[in-house]
């Protein structure tokens, strides 16, 4: 069967000769590797950063950015000028945009709100995250009172898709309104301690003070109003009714009418409002109803119908696994939790925990699946069985080339390993369909192995090497938009390279070993 073969491939086949017939003789030593082979997986696995979203350098990010709450147009406008300069004065950047009271989602915004959207140059010398880090320090010293938190491109549009925009988000629920926002303020001033957390934001908006008119019933009832009456009344005062309608350009414009502003400039001015009631009788709103006056109000937030407060982060340097352990295993013992408090974990940890599990999930059907079909189509548990041993154990590859390269397993890396799945089948099923051709001429049972094993070795080794050569461009990161399928690249590569090694060798072993004891 050498006939044709190259000098290369002859040698190839004495040394696989060599090595598998050590391993068929050897089957309690191949057994042993095996268990460590899948011990090392888990071990690696626990080593492995992991995280929702490869890591990309698109060329762009989006800078949100948030002035303290009741800062009006114009000071924002103007702080905003200072970063404009910083921007110009980056050498990385081509050109950037910028929204105030607006987002980049089309959704409009409080004065103080908005974003940047920043296009780097291609020749440049820094990557994305080292300008973003750059640009991060420098606003930190020009203008500390501005909040801003950095984004790429995809983690934006995920996140206004989602409304998770974070990495990190920490839900604070609680029955009193004053306990989680003042849980939320105390977490936002911890968080920063960790490493590699940065742009904490606290959640809990602050709108303003306001006025709330307190009607007393039963004096209203006297002068003949409603309390309703009173707020229709209120809120024809202070916001205006559209009486009427005008056309300028292209637009409907609503006129609106409403009191005066040196009517309605204080509370005082407000409690010595006449108002007339439907019944014709005219009073001080004052008699009716009084003013309370609250300095500071915040936005409501609900989840599943939860009051809540949530204080969210991003990260630098560090992949998101190994930081929310850290945070899980901190927070509850570095900040007090006052009984009656609950504590959730969203943003993109709480979508790539779902993520995983669906994966997960994918990947075990797919091998019971595959397990399923080799029973009927082989009529024995000894070829499922060792071809499903080998499916398990090429997850080492792919770990540990994930674990070399410094790649995180994530969404794009999970995938590459349930493409390793129907690989390491196929390279199975190749194997022990031969040995099933070798055994019904015959041969024993060893060299029936042996035979198979020796005739499989060039599809297998072609299969191999185009699917690794396949990948490489996208492993090396060559191309467009590769970075995103660069971590399922490096899977696959790894994860079929044992593979390779284990369809050969371990394969082989195990299957003689099951048809030794009966199976």
């Amino acid at each position: 069967e050498q006939a044709g073969e190259g000098r290369i491939m002859r040698w190839l086949t004495n040394r696989y000769e060599k090595a598998l017939h050590w391993s068929l003789h050897h089957t309690r030593a191949v057994t042993m590797a095996s268990l460590a082979i899948l011990a090392a997986s888990v071990g690696v696995y626990y080593h492995l950063g992991t995280g929702f979203l490869p890591e990309m350098d698109e060329g762009a990010f989006v800078g949100d950015y948030r002035m303290p709450e009741g800062t009006s147009l114009e000071e924002t406008n103007r702080v905003l000028m200072k970063v404009e300069k910083i921007l110009k004065e980056t050498p990385e950047i081509e050109s950037y945009s910028r929204r105030t009271g607006a987002r980049l989602a089309l959704a409009t915004a409080e004065p103080n709100f908005g974003d940047f959207l920043v296009k780097l140059k291609r020749d440049r010398k820094k990557s994305a995250e080292e300008v973003i880090e750059s640009f991060r320090g420098r606003i930190a010293e020009t203008v500390p009172v501005l909040q801003i938190e950095f984004a790429h491109i995809l983690e934006d549009l995920i996140a206004d898709l989602v409304a998770s925009p974070q990495p990190i988000e920490i839900k604070v629920y609680h029955p009193n309104d004053a306990t989680y926002k003042a849980l939320a303020k105390e977490i936002a001033e911890w968080l920063p301690k960790v490493p590699g957390v940065v742009d904490v934001v606290n959640r809990t908006i602050i709108i303003g003070p306001a006025h709330n008119f307190r009607v007393d019933p039963d004096k209203a009832a006297l002068a003949g109003f409603g309390v309703q009456d009173v707020l229709d009344l209120e809120g024809a005062i202070l916001d205006g009714q559209v009486s009427s309608s005008m056309i300028r350009g292209d637009r409907m414009l609503g006129i609106r009418v409403r009191y005066p502003a040196a009517s309605r400039s204080s509370s005082g001015k407000l409690k010595e409002l006449l108002i007339t009631s439907p019944a014709g009788q005219t009073v001080p709103l004052s008699s009716i109803a009084s003013i309370e006056t609250e300095e500071v109000t915040h936005e409501i937030r609900r989840d599943n119908l939860r009051n809540m407060s949530a204080v969210t982060a991003r990260l630098e340097g560090r992949d998101l696994g190994s930081t929310m352990d850290e945070v899980k295993a901190r927070l509850f013992k570095e900040v007090r939790i006052p009984p009656g408090t609950d504590i959730e974990f969203g943003g993109q940890y709480q979508i790539q925990r779902e993520s995983f599990s669906g994966l997960t999930m994918v990947l075990l059907m797919s091998m019971l699946l595959i397990f399923i079909i080799l029973v009927f189509e082989f009529r024995s548990f000894s070829h499922p069985i060792a071809i499903l041993v080998a499916t398990l154990m090429c997850g080492f590859g792919a770990l540990l080339a994930l674990d070399v390269t410094g790649t995180t397993l994530n969404i794009s890396s999970f995938m590459g390993a349930i493409m390793v799945v129907g690989i390491v089948h196929k390279n199975g099923i190749l194997m022990l369909d031969s040995e099933k051709e070798f055994t019904a001429k015959g041969l024993p049972l060893q060299e029936a192995i042996f035979q198979a094993g020796r005739r499989r070795l060039r599809p297998i080794l072609m299969t191999a090497l185009a699917t690794v050569f396949g990948m490489l461009p996208l492993a090396l990161g060559i191309g467009s938009g590769a970075q995103i399928l660069q971590p399922l690249a490096i899977a696959v590569i790894g994860g079929v390279t044992v593979s390779m090694i284990l369809s050969l060798l371990i394969t082989p072993a195990l299957f003689y070993t099951l048809r030794k004891r009966g199976l």
